[in-house]
Parts: C-alpha cells; structure tokens; sequence
C-alpha cells in the first residue's frame, strides 16, 4: 500500500532515494523496483532486518534491475550518518509527526538532499486525525505514538522555513479513515471486535484485488478523508 505517488516523485535508474523512517519497507521496495538505489533508514533494527532479507528475496526472483541496489541504515532522524547533498530524492512518510523536534528533522532532510532534489512527505490528514484522537486517548499517548496534528498551512510554512520549495500535495487513504475511527471508536487495541476486524478484512481485499468500485470510492474519499496528506517539495537548486 503505498501513500506517495511516483509520478509526482519521479524515481529510477541513476538516482539515490531516502526512505527516512521507512518501518517494514513499502516504499523503499517500490523505489528499488524501479531501479533506483534506496536506503531505508530507521531507528528499529529489527525492523530493518525483515527489509534487508526482503530486497534479498526481490534481487533473488529478478525483481530488481541491474545495477540497483537497496541497503539498510539504523539511525536517528535528527542526525542522520550521511554526508550534505547525499540524495536526489527523500521519502519520509508518516514520520514528522512521531518526532517532537520536528523542525530538526526537516532541516536533516534539507541537509542531506541535493540541489534540486525532491522529497514526498506524509503525515496524517488533519480531519481524520482529530477524529481519532477525539476518540481514544490512547491512540496517540501510547509509546512512540503521534505528538501532534498538522495542518496543511503548518507542514507547509515548516518545510518552507527550513529552505524547501513547496509543491502540489494529495490526499490519500480515504478507506483507511473509517477503519481507525472504528478501532478509536471500540478501544485502539481491539483488534478482536467485530467491526474492526469485518472492516480489516475489506482493506486487506481492496489491497490485494484492487476492485474498480473501491477504487472509485477511494478517489471520491480522498480529498475530504483521506488518511493521509501527501507534499511534494524541493530544494532549491
């Protein structure tokens, strides 16, 4: 399930990707098999252990093109071990709003971009997120859980600040909204509700079928629920 859109973060072949806070790996496969290089990079070492053994898996069944390479780097976000201008494009999705010094973070992607690299940055979409924290405190008081709730205008004048131009943007996601609202609704770590685990049981169906009636459903969601809001940026060049 990807958030970012690959046709407005054009990715592939001679080009050298950041997928900043990357958990299991979604974008950083997709960026690998259209043949660029990637680097996942992520605070949770475990986690990054079931992505190295997955690019193995790809390079083994021929889904990656020659010359590409994926490798995986543990680190914090606020001090990333790279040199400046190491990367073309960054991908951090779902990321800056776990980190309390988001600013910091923002000016290390700046910092390690190119001049003229681009970068896709996601967050939660503000509607759908207040929601939820309305909801169930626990959603975001957990451990490692979201610190705050942006606005488009906030994510927007913050990544202006730190030197980025900014971009088109998207929403996406819509189907996803209600599942949390859901789980909000009936305690966050209920995953044996029934509601929560029918409607589980139709994302996992539109993930793997990819049905034109929920598809045209999500488009039509999106823009007014989508879960997730997407800014394309650049660096100057």
């Amino acid at each position: 399930m990807l958030t970012v859109d690959f046709d407005r973060l054009p990715v592939g072949p001679g080009l050298r990707v950041l997928d900043l806070g990357c958990g299991a790996g979604r974008h950083a496969f997709e960026v690998l098999r259209r043949g660029a290089d990637v680097v996942a990079f992520d605070m949770d070492a475990e986690e990054l252990e079931g992505v190295a053994g997955m690019f193995a898996a790809m390079a083994k069944e021929g889904e990656v093109p020659e010359g590409a390479v994926g490798e995986t780097v543990t680190g914090d976000a606020l001090k990333m071990p790279f040199e400046d201008a190491t990367f073309d494009r960054v991908i951090a999705a779902e990321v800056l709003e776990h980190i309390p010094d988001d600013m910091s973070a923002m000016r290390e992607i700046f910092r390690v971009l190119k001049p003229g690299g681009r970068a896709a940055i996601t967050v939660p979409s503000f509607l759908p997120e207040r929601i939820c924290w309305a909801l169930d405190e626990a959603y975001h008081t957990a451990p490692g859980g979201h610190v705050r709730i942006y606005t488009l205008a906030e994510l927007s004048a913050k990544l202006k600040a730190v030197g980025m131009e900014i971009g088109s943007h998207h929403h996406a996601h819509g189907l996803h909204a209600p599942y949390w609202w859901i789980k909000c609704a009936v305690g966050v770590g209920n995953d044996d509700h029934p509601l929560a685990k029918a409607y589980h049981e139709l994302l996992v169906w539109d993930i793997m079928k990819r049905p034109a009636v929920t598809r045209i459903a999500e488009t039509l969601l999106n823009p007014f629920i989508g879960k997730s809001v997407v800014l394309y940026v650049r660096k100057p060049a």
